[in-house]
């Protein structure tokens, strides 16, 4: 187009040719701008669906650790952790985005086209050759929270990998120049709007690691619990003692009694018990009980898990004897007692009447016939109960058992009666009560809420007396977003009835704006 003598007509096709290209360059480079653009909205949003779920991880493990303190306490001090880490290298790059953008209108922040600059990261990141302070610190909070993280995880080498792989900030290779430094290869002369986005990505990587984390804990210790190596059969006869000539009737129960468990098969003193007897976790026993003195019962279950059979070894014993020699003491509730409560106790001796029977312990007291009393426990971690009685013959037969004194539970926060993460919409939630309940405790026990905390995203704390919202928390709520998650937590309870016995602070419940 350039050679030769042209006429006029031809120089001016020439041009508009020219003005042709630079428009669809023109139009490329706003295709390309709208494009980051729309995959950062994207960013943001998964960003916001991942700080929903971590947090709904995060309440099970806060719960499961104040339910099992000894499984849970350290995965969840792990959690929160990791929790504080991220949230804090998050926030970071959030206000890093802030001053990149520090020059875009508000009413602009959509207008993906307008972003082509790069002046101001450059100016943010780099000072000519060398790394601006900005730019050094972008680097270091990178180089820490992937070293905090590394040493979180410990010895996972799947997380390991994810993490270096995902936080990487060595040099780049250059095709025909060599290396370059890893700040200016990703940052150095971009668009503003790529920049913008590659911190969001960032971003949902810190979401991303947050949540892998969580799942292996949550998930390592659920796969643990359910491994059959973890159960202990136990034998549990209807009675300690047995006449001479009785049947012997009792239950072999698993440590960890599932409805769902059922044997493949169940040995006992070398016969098989047949599998009419085998239930939902349980196998029912009637067998001679056999001569005076010491008896066995040895066997095992076997299950199957992983295509592979588990034994589970059984091993108890038995006395049968011609005569009463003990007392016999059961709670009717479970093997402990709680204190706060009025514990039901059932205590006798085979072959003498109630009213020759005498039991004394701190705390005991009895309701009426039939060996029927209620303990009371008070200070201490064990209580011993004695009891002797008169045998027919004027002989005199004592015996006492030691029961182990438990606190109440922690309760569970509740809201509508659910725990654990409700969503509701943002109008109910200023009506809702704040309740505390006891779940699946053998108790039915009245408790009352006396105070709580709530925490509203972007909101301070506040204080709440009695069990429904104040002035200050609706407020906080009415500034509450669709999807935010909104804590209640530092629950306090009272006992009804309880003779100022103080209760543990209940398990938090979070709400999910919708």
């Amino acid at each position: 187009m350039a050679g030769g003598k042209l006429s006029s007509r031809q120089k001016m096709i020439n041009l508009m040719y020219l003005v042709f290209i630079a428009m669809l360059a023109l139009n490329m480079g706003k295709e390309v701008l709208s494009a980051f653009g729309n995959m950062n909205n994207k960013l943001v949003d998964a960003n916001s669906t991942a700080t929903t779920k971590n947090g709904k991880i995060l309440g099970i493990l806060a719960s499961k650790a104040s339910d099992q303190p000894e499984k849970y306490t350290d995965l969840y001090k792990k959690a929160t952790t990791v929790n504080a880490m991220s949230s804090s290298f998050y926030t970071y790059l959030e206000e890093l985005k802030g001053k990149a953008m520090v020059k875009v209108a508000d009413e602009d922040h959509q207008n993906f086209e307008t972003m082509d600059g790069s002046d101001v990261v450059d100016q943010l990141f780099f000072n000519g050759d060398q790394i601006a302070p900005e730019g050094k610190r972008f680097l270091s909070e990178i180089e820490t929270y992937k070293s905090e993280v590394l040493t979180v995880i410990g010895n996972n080498d799947v997380l390991q990998k994810t993490v270096l792989t995902r936080f990487d900030t060595s040099d780049v290779k250059v095709k025909g120049e060599g290396t370059q430094p890893w700040l200016n290869s990703r940052y150095e002369g971009f668009p503003l709007i790529a920049t913008v986005t590659n911190l969001t990505q960032m971003q949902n990587d810190i979401k991303s690691t947050e949540s892998e984390i969580y799942e292996t804990l949550l998930g390592g210790q659920m796969e643990s619990d359910v491994s059959m190596t973890n159960y202990q059969a136990i034998v549990v006869a209807d009675k300690t003692a047995y006449f001479q000539g009785e049947m012997f009737k009792g239950k072999i129960y698993l440590g960890r009694r599932d409805p769902s468990l059922k044997a493949e098969s169940v040995v006992v003193n070398g016969r098989k018990i047949p599998e009419s007897a085998i239930q939902a976790g349980q196998v029912n026993l009637s067998f001679a009980a056999g001569n005076v003195g010491e008896n066995k019962i040895k066997g095992k279950f076997i299950f199957m898990e992983n295509d592979k059979p588990v034994e589970i070894p059984i091993e108890s014993s038995y006395a049968v004897i011609p005569k009463p020699n003990g007392a016999v003491i059961s709670a009717d509730k479970m093997n402990v007692v709680y204190r706060g409560v009025a514990n039901p106790m059932t205590i006798s001796i085979p072959g003498i009447p109630d009213n020759k029977v005498k039991a004394t312990a701190t705390g005991l007291s009895k309701v009426g016939g039939n060996g029927k009393y209620t303990m009371a426990p008070r200070t201490g971690k064990e209580v011993r109960i004695n009891v002797s009685g008169t045998l027919p013959n004027g002989d005199n037969v004592s015996s006492s058992k030691v029961f182990r004194i438990k606190d109440i539970p922690a309760p569970v926060s509740t809201v509508r009666k659910q725990s654990g993460m409700v969503k509701m919409p943002k109008t109910s939630i200023g009506k809702s009560t704040v309740g505390v309940g006891l779940p699946d405790f053998v108790f039915d026990l009245q408790l009352t809420t006396t105070s709580f905390k709530i925490q509203v995203p972007g909101q301070s704390t506040v204080l709440v007396k009695g069990n429904r919202m104040n002035t200050q928390a609706k407020k906080a709520i009415s500034k509450a977003k669709r999807g935010d998650v909104i804590f209640i937590f530092d629950v306090k309870c009272d006992l009804v009835n309880g003779g100022g016995y103080r209760m543990k602070t209940a398990a938090p419940v979070s709400i999910e704006v919708q």
